[in-house]
C-alpha cells in the first residue's frame, strides 16, 4: 500500500468502530438488566481500545511519512477528534452502570440516539475522504452532525429542566446530569470531527 494511503485505511477502520459503538450505546441504554448491560459495555470498551491503538498507529505514521494525504495538522486534528468520541462513548457508558442509574429515562435514550446517528454519518464522511468524488455526500454528512449536535444541546436543556423538576433525590439529580453532560460532549466531538473534514475538503477538493 502506498505510504500515503495508510492513512484513509486507519481513519476508516476508526470510523467504522465508531459506528459500531453509537449502536451498541443505543442497545446499551434500552437494556434494562443490569449484567446484560455490562456485557454490552465491555464491548464498547475493547473498541475503545481498539480505537486508542488505531490512533497511536496513526500518529507513528505521521512521524514516518513525509507525504500525506492532506495537512499534518488536519490528519492530528481528526484522529484526535475521532479518538474523543470513542472516549467519551464509553465514559457515558461506563457512568450509568457505575452509578447505577435506571437508563430507562427520555433524555438518556434521545441521546443514545443522536450518538448513534452521528457515528453513522462520521463513518460515512471519513470513507467518502479517500477520493472525494462524492462531495454531496460529504457535505450531507457534515450537515446531518450539525443539526444532530444542535438538537443535543435541546434535548440536554430539556432534560435538565425535566430532571430538576420531577426527580426528588439530589444524589440522582447530580448522576443523571453528569452522564447527561458526557454524552452531550459525544455529539460536541462528532461536530468537532466534522469541522476538520470540512476544513479538508474546502482545502483539497
Amino acid at each position: 500500500m502506498p505510504k500515503n494511503k495508510i492513512f484513509y485505511e486507519l481513519f476508516e477502520k476508526v470510523a467504522d468502530n465508531l459506528k459500531k459503538m453509537g449502536t451498541i450505546l443505543k442497545e446499551a441504554v434500552a437494556e434494562s438488566d443490569f449484567d446484560k448491560r455490562a456485557t454490552l459495555i465491555v464491548q464498547l470498551e475493547d473498541l475503545e481500545h481498539a480505537n486508542d491503538e488505531l490512533t497511536h498507529t496513526l500518529f507513528t505514521e505521521l512521524g514516518r511519512n513525509f507525504i500525506t494525504p492532506f495537512d499534518r495538522e488536519d490528519i492530528h486534528y481528526l484522529a484526535t477528534s475521532l479518538d474523543d468520541i470513542a472516549d467519551y462513548i464509553y465514559a457515558s457508558a461506563k457512568k450509568i452502570n457505575f452509578y447505577r442509574v435506571n437508563p430507562n429515562d427520555t433524555g438518556l435514550q434521545k441521546f443514545a440516539d443522536l450518538i448513534d446517528q452521528g457515528c453513522a454519518q462520521i463513518k460515512i464522511a471519513v470513507t467518502e475522504l479517500r477520493d472525494m468524488k462524492n462531495m454531496r455526500t460529504i457535505t450531507e454528512a457534515l450537515v446531518k452532525i450539525n443539526s444532530l449536535e444542535n438538537q443535543a444541546d435541546d434535548v440536554f436543556d430539556f432534560s435538565i429542566e425535566r430532571l430538576f423538576e420531577t426527580e426528588p433525590d439530589a444524589k440522582e439529580v447530580i448522576k443523571k446530569r453528569e452522564i447527561y453532560q458526557v454524552m452531550e460532549l459525544v455529539t460536541d466531538k462528532c461536530e468537532d470531527a466534522s469541522n476538520v473534514i470540512e476544513s479538508i475538503i474546502i482545502k483539497y477538493a
